[in-house]
């Protein structure tokens, strides 16, 4: 019986044992997937304190309930820990680490190296890896293959090597890992096969692409999208801005285009681990190559001009109202990337926190996501208040960064004696005390 064989037979019975590298935002959804629908799953992840609290049914993802969890946990499919070394009793392993960027912005792919350097240590013929983690197109082959067939294993036959991005949507109530159409591609087609019976126990729709380049490139291609088209209406909301006009009535207006019209909404700055950063492995690809991605690196440079942007609109509002932005207090609402998560990575809320600083603003948050917030640059932490009337009402300035739904922006209006929203929370109410961006 050949290895893809066995390996099938394994997948279709359930008894194929599931290593997952990385227990973060992609990670532990997909862990908490394969236990749920049968399998036995290893998480591994260098921090402890994550394999702890998986092992009390304690979830620090929002996507993941507890109920969910201690369902996996309970079962005694889900186990987590640090050590690489179960990987040795795996069939499948699902490598779902960060990939950042540099200061230099030239991709940083460490984490999939170190991974790599562990689980070559005990891959062993009949297994299938699957890369989760954005890269550029070429990882796969040049990075995963080289590293793991140095003993001498064959793709295709010994081994089976897949690219099958992650397609993580932080605090979307529709869609999850088990309802988003899943891409693989693998090394060669009985890689694609092998990986994509696996995800077809955990994953409604499959869809096979013809290599791993493909794959990696559909990942790039989703999240330059997004940043391409944010750094269009961003750019059309610097311009509203010098021409006073309302952005947001004419993003309103433009979306009742039934056709060729797709909104796109301003904001002060990318966040996350996706947007801000994909876009960059594509077009440091692309340089490699001696090609120009003149449209990534021109969106990226308006997105990132954002939270200047706010940071300025700041300091007309409190001049307006005869303040200086050096002694004023500043409430910021909402620290996350995005509304109704506690991710703060890449927060276009931390760079206008910290130029806000800079210029002498006495700094203070509310979030109910997030308890702690540290800023580079900042000694101490960012002191956390709740929102209401009292905090409302002491502060010079209060700016929406992230808005949660949670938020009470009634409150908000009634007390808060200066307001400067940047997501449209409050659609245009409070007269002259609420600016825009």
């Amino acid at each position: 019986m050949s290895h893809k064989t066995e390996l099938l037979k394994k997948i279709e019975n359930k008894k194929a044992v599931c290593a997952v590298i990385g227990l973060g935002y992609v990670g532990l959804p997909l862990a908490v997937e394969l236990a749920n629908a049968g399998f036995s799953v290893r998480g591994v992840d260098v921090d402890s304190e994550k394999a702890g609290m998986i092992g009390k049914g304690e979830s620090y993802i929002p996507d993941v309930s507890d109920e969910d969890l201690q369902k996996a946990v309970k079962s005694g499919r889900l186990t987590a820990g640090g050590d690489y070394s179960v990987i040795i009793e795996c069939d499948t392993v699902n490598i779902c680490v960060p990939t950042p960027l540099r200061k230099t912005r030239d991709p940083d792919i460490s984490y999939i190296v170190e991974a790599l350097e562990e689980i070559k240590k005990y891959v062993h013929p009949g297994m299938l890896i699957v890369l989760e983690s954005t890269s550029y197109p070429g990882t796969t082959e040049e990075i995963v293959v080289s590293e793991l067939t140095g003993s001498k294993l064959q793709v295709g036959k010994d081994i089976f090597v897949a690219f099958s991005p992650e397609r993580v949507d932080p605090g979307n109530p529709v869609y999850h890992t088990g309802n988003i159409p899943k891409i693989v591609g693998g090394v060669t087609s009985e890689c694609t096969d092998v990986a994509a019976a696996l995800y077809g126990h955990v994953v409604e729709k499959i869809h096979a692409v013809s290599s791993t380049r493909v794959a990696e490139m559909i990942k790039l291609l989703e999240n330059t999208f997004r940043s391409v088209n944010i750094g269009l209406v961003n750019e059309i909301a610097l311009m509203c801005n010098q021409m006073g006009i309302n952005v947001w009535e004419v993003i309103e207006g433009a979306a009742t285009k039934p056709f060729g019209f797709m909104p796109f909404f301003p904001g002060p700055g990318l966040g996350g681990h996706c947007i801000p950063i994909d876009p960059f492995y594509l077009s440091w690809k692309a340089r490699s190559v001696g090609f120009e991605a003149r449209f990534i690196e021109l969106a990226g440079q308006v997105n990132s001009y954002m939270p200047l942007h706010v940071v300025g609109k700041a300091m007309d509002a409190l001049n307006a109202a005869g303040k200086s932005v050096s002694g004023s207090k500043v409430m910021i609402l909402g620290v996350a990337y995005k509304k109704n998560i506690d991710d703060t990575r890449e927060s276009p809320a931390l760079d206008i926190i910290s130029k806000l600083n800079v210029k002498g603003a006495e700094i203070v948050f509310a979030d109910p996501y997030v308890d702690e917030l540290a800023v580079e640059g900042i000694d101490s932490s960012i002191e956390k208040v709740e929102l209401n009337k009292a905090t409302l009402s002491e502060a010079d300035l209060v700016v929406i960064i992230a808005d949660h739904d949670a938020f009470d922006y009634e409150l908000v209006l009634k007390h808060a004696p200066l307001i400067l929203d940047t997501r449209n929370a409050l659609k245009g109410a409070g007269g002259d005390r609420v600016w825009s961006i």
